[in-house]
């Protein structure tokens, strides 16, 4: 008998472990994104006379957009779990065509660019996501995401049903789209909704268009509710047949609100874009939105019964030269900083606007909030002393084979990169003259240039520069027009005129100068690595300019993030290990570089800095932003 009950004992046990297997692998097989039990799968987000759904119950969508591309791989998790924490369910994802496809026959998805590794995340901390992918996404990128390479054809025109440029989305989206499709909601996925391009209204030059990009997604195999996204003024002609419109917005406007309501009525309002602050350009103040007018904003939408988004609820940083520009009223190219005021700075740091957004969001949330994360620690290392110095012109043989042309050529036209032109950054045409004078640019300098003689300093073309005087000489000189791509304008209906570099005659006393050399000089990481062979000096008392300037960090330990200054510079790029981590410019407002911790190394770090016009040889590493004089919008 005392065998038997042990027995028994035995086999009560092995039923219990069965049964919490059992039980365990249920739960894992039926709970959602965002822990809820037994989610209906096959019923995704729906649109109800007044409510959304999900998995078949009642929903609120309380989202914030950040862009995976706008900070380290690395940093990807700690901002969703600052977003979890914050009492939002839902993160709105952007995808950049022009960074995923920066050549035509190459598409990547490696490394800073994986967007299933980020989807996978989103799941992985609980967050519902909204897939954003384009073609145009705007987002103040160079040319709103669009990959430059599409302006070489002479007659593009971009976001509409041009054969040229739905051609180049049917190629993209063969290759985007499968990637995301087993993401969506129904098929045990992240994505509740997909949104067909971004703002059309605003653009709206083609009324097929619209109904092309949707039609693109779904027979590719997007199945979830789809969305517009437009303000007051583009609501009307932004929509699309099938797509719920939704509203952008900063400020609470009840006739905005009352205006979506007539155009469709009996739906749920979703505000896709409550901007919470605003990007800041070069020359201008860095703008502050208040963080009790933008907690008043969401108090009453989430009143109102409406969903959110925050654009952004993290902003990020224009690495490299991707920031964008505004047209209007006049050309003003955006700052390597996006941290837009944003809840969440540009550093991953809290802000007031966290603190009251949390508080507020918490009474939203039927389960109380994670605990905040910690903060990674800010660094003040010791200055890096650049010492040793490389003139532009000794850089010249390390850049592509220089490109000999009777006319100029504008950047995207220029046969470098497997013919897919130059994208960003510099270009230095010369030509040789037999007189001085009056030289004009005709605006058809795009954007800035310095202009020298023999290597000498003359002057620089800009937007509201347009003339400059040549000194008198009856021998050949060489004329030298180092021309920036400042950013291409991401807004509006002038984007097919975004080519950049010289795009049409420079003249030289009324008369058209010809018979151009063209270096291309687009400071890639291959670039960069070139110039360690290169004829590095000493720096000397008076450096000539413009040149690069090489120096050491030294960090001791593990790399903490910091924030590079460089008082007594005037206007370049920093490159820190090879990685482009933007432009500088004493014209602010941005005073400060952010240096995310994953970019440094343990010891030594390479430090280059490609400078136009005046150094004073050292970067100072702070442990604070310094975004500028702030304007309240």
């Amino acid at each position: 008998m005392a065998v038997l009950s042990i027995r028994n004992n035995h086999r009560r046990r092995y039923v219990i472990l069965f049964l919490s297997l059992a039980c365990f692998i249920i739960y894992r097989h039926f709970r959602g994104a965002t822990g809820k039990i037994w989610i209906n799968r096959s019923m995704g987000l729906r649109v109800n006379s007044s409510q959304f759904t999900l998995g078949g119950k009642p929903f609120r969508i309380l989202g914030g957009s950040l862009h995976y591309f706008r900070l380290p791989r690395a940093y990807w998790k700690d901002r969703m779990v600052k977003m979890k924490a914050c009492g939002l369910n839902t993160v709105t994802v952007d995808v950049p065509w022009s960074l995923h496809q920066p050549e035509k026959g190459e598409l990547r998805f490696q490394g800073g660019l994986d967007l299933e590794a980020f989807l996978n995340l989103a799941a992985e901390v609980e967050l519902w996501v909204i897939l954003r992918p384009g073609p145009y996404i705007g987002s103040d990128l160079d040319l709103g995401g669009l990959p430059s390479w599409l302006l070489r054809d002479r007659e593009m025109k971009l976001r509409t049903t041009y054969p040229g440029f739905i051609a180049a989305v049917n190629v993209y989206f063969d290759k985007l789209i499968p990637k995301v499709v087993p993401f969506q909601f129904k098929k045990g996925g992240p994505i509740i909704a997909v949104q067909v391009e971004n703002k059309y209204g605003s653009h709206a030059r083609d009324e097929n268009y619209m109904t092309f990009i949707k039609e693109a997604l779904q027979e590719r195999g997007i199945s979830e509710v789809l969305l517009t996204s437009d303000d007051h003024k583009g609501i009307k002609y932004g929509g699309v047949q099938g797509a719920l419109r939704t509203l952008n917005l900063q400020k609470m406007n009840h006739d905005d609100i009352k205006y979506l309501e007539t155009v469709q009525p009996n739906s749920p309002v979703l505000v896709m874009e409550l901007w919470t602050g605003r990007s800041d350009g070069w020359g201008g103040l860095h703008h502050s939105f208040p963080a009790e007018d933008l907690v008043a904003v969401v108090r009453e939408i989430l009143r109102r019964g409406m969903s959110i988004n925050l654009y952004m609820f993290h902003g990020g940083t224009n690495f490299g030269f991707i920031n964008g520009a505004l047209g209007n009223p006049s050309y003003k190219a955006l700052v390597t900083s996006y941290d837009y005021d944003a809840p969440l700075s540009e550093a991953g740091d809290y802000t007031p606007k966290y603190h009251l957004l949390r508080d507020l969001l918490s009474n939203f949330n039927s389960e109380v909030l994670p605990e905040m994360p910690g903060l990674r620690w800010k660094e003040q290392y010791e200055a890096a002393i650049l010492f040793q110095h490389l003139s532009l012109w000794d850089a010249l043989p390390f850049t592509p084979e220089p490109f000999k042309s009777q006319f100029p050529v504008n950047m995207e036209n220029l046969p470098v990169n497997n013919g897919n032109g130059q994208a960003y950054g510099y270009t230095l045409y010369e030509t040789t003259i037999t007189r001085g004078g009056s030289l004009k640019s005709g605006h058809n300098i795009q954007d800035r240039a310095l202009v020298f003689v023999n290597q000498s300093f003359i002057g620089i073309f800009h937007h509201r520069n347009v003339e400059l005087a040549v000194p008198e000489g009856k021998e050949k000189r060489t004329l030298s027009l180092l021309v920036e791509n400042c950013g291409r304008v991401h807004y509006g209906k002038d984007m097919d005129n975004q080519r950049k570099g010289i795009v049409g005659n420079i003249l030289l006393n009324h008369t058209p100068l010809r018979d151009f050399t063209i270096y291309s000089l687009d400071m890639t990481p291959d670039f960069i690595g070139r110039l360690y062979r290169a004829p590095w000096k000493s720096v000397p008392n008076k450096p000539s300019f413009p040149g690069f300037f090489q120096g050491r960090l030294f960090v001791n330990g593990y790399p903490s993030e910091t924030f590079m200054k460089l008082p007594g510079w005037s206007k370049g790029v920093v490159f820190i290990n090879g990685q482009n981590i933007g432009r500088y410019w004493d014209a602010g407002p941005q005073q400060a570089l952010f240096l995310p911790g994953p970019y440094l190394n343990s010891g030594m770090n390479q430090v280059i800095v490609f400078e136009e016009a005046e150094a004073d040889f050292k970067i100072q590493f702070e442990n604070s932003p310094d975004l500028g004089m702030t304007v309240d919008i």
